[in-house]
């Protein structure tokens, strides 16, 4: 059997919360290693960015730009909903544009998204997230578009 899945409730459920809150500290940290110990090496994350490869070492690189283009980038939890192996989360992103993102030069405008993610537990580290950002509210903000 394995050994998370016989942990009391309470303490599976705070070594998952960790997990989660090891994802988000990757960006507000900016350590994307942290994400080794956040999710499980075939981590599914769905849906990939343009470009993103697979698990978290695919992850990595679009941290690392997003930190280059908001470099006082911070994720903050507002809602956390959590059972035994599943966490939801309604979040925030926010920082101020200062490196080229998604192609768009640096406006030096302060900006924040919202960010609803899903995820799954193995008791120990996140096996698979859904994830939703408010990409649409951020370019709004930033006055101009990715091109096509």
């Amino acid at each position: 059997m394995n050994q998370n899945l016989s942990q009391q409730p309470d303490s599976r459920l705070a070594a998952e919360r960790r997990a989660v809150e090891r994802l988000y500290a990757a960006f507000n940290q900016q350590d994307p290693d942290l994400l080794d110990t956040a999710v499980t090496p075939d981590w599914n994350d769905i849906p990939l960015a343009p470009g993103q490869g697979p698990g978290p070492e695919g992850l990595k690189p679009i941290i690392r730009s997003f930190i280059a283009a908001l470099p006082d980038v911070k994720i903050t939890i507002q809602d956390l909903v959590q059972l035994p192996g599943k966490i939801a989360v309604r979040g925030e992103i926010s920082g101020t544009h200062r490196g080229e993102l998604f192609g768009i030069a640096p406006t030096g405008k302060a900006v924040s998204f919202r960010i609803h993610e899903f995820h799954e537990l193995d008791g120990e580290r996140i096996t698979t997230t859904w994830h939703m950002e408010d990409w649409f509210g951020l370019f709004l903000q930033l006055g101009r578009f990715p091109a096509l």
